[in-house]
């Protein structure tokens, strides 16, 4: 029998307009749907106009800029619908979703469906239940005590995944396709853990050990100021007094 490791996955990546799950918008985004380990990947790409300014911090980092969105980019609402579309397809399909730190990309998402349709992530899904695959709390709970940084640059540099501009303006492909590759590169050399274990059972566990991560971070933040959120893979509504 073939491991989740080994066989299909699809991965889904997202640039923004900056880091505030609740105010930000999507610029670009990219889902990549590989049926096993080596298989050529089927890449869909979506290029937004967001209709707010694109921050000089946000453009460093992803290389979209407002004149570029302006001429290539669609309308949001469409867009956004159709990214959930896919998203929800892929998990019908018995597909795992890998998404880097989950509850930025989904949260995102799900508030644009709020924002331009009315509708929300779990609307779209249609009782669909999401199976997502994090390399982010995987990497933090089965190599807890490993020194450096997460990110996924640092995530393909340990494991040793080719990273070829991870951010540019072909929508988040390179980053989603190495996020895949990395849970893949996970599977195998934790492999004597993970076989033993589904991808509907991790998607499980993760909830409760990204919960125990975030806990192990309150106290690097200032008091009452901010505070990691436990919540994962997606962060719920605010309500809307706090909104």
């Amino acid at each position: 029998m073939t491991c989740w490791y080994e066989g299909p996955l699809a991965a889904f990546d997202t640039e923004t307009t900056g880091v505030d799950v609740e105010e930000d918008r999507i610029v670009s985004a990219a889902l990549v749907v590989q049926d096993m380990a080596g298989a050529r990947p089927r890449v869909t790409r979506w290029l937004i106009d967001p209709g707010v300014p694109v921050p000089p911090a946000a453009t460093e980092v992803h290389g979209l800029t407002d004149d570029f969105l302006h001429r290539n980019g669609r309308w949001p609402a469409p867009a956004v619908e159709e990214m959930a579309r896919a998203l929800a397809a892929q998990c019908a399909a018995g597909r795992p979703l890998v998404v880097m730190d989950a509850p930025f990309d989904l949260t995102v998402l799900d508030r644009e469906l709020r924002r331009h349709r009315a509708s929300s992530l779990a609307e779209c899904l249609q009782n669909v239940p999401l199976c997502v695959l994090d390399p982010l709390v995987l990497d933090s709970h089965l190599d807890r005590y490993r020194k450096g940084g997460r990110a996924l640059a640092d995530l393909c540099a340990h494991y040793e995944i080719e990273l070829d501009g991870v951010r540019d303006a072909t929508g988040g492909e390179p980053a989603a396709q190495a996020a895949l590759d990395v849970v893949r590169a996970i599977g195998r050399r934790f492999s004597a853990r993970m076989e033993r274990l589904s991808a509907t059972e991790l998607h499980t566990l993760q909830a409760v050990w990204h919960t125990a991560q975030t806990r192990g971070q309150q106290p690097w933040f200032s008091r009452g100021e901010d505070s990691a959120d436990p919540a994962w893979p997606l962060r719920p509504e605010l309500p809307a007094e706090a909104a």
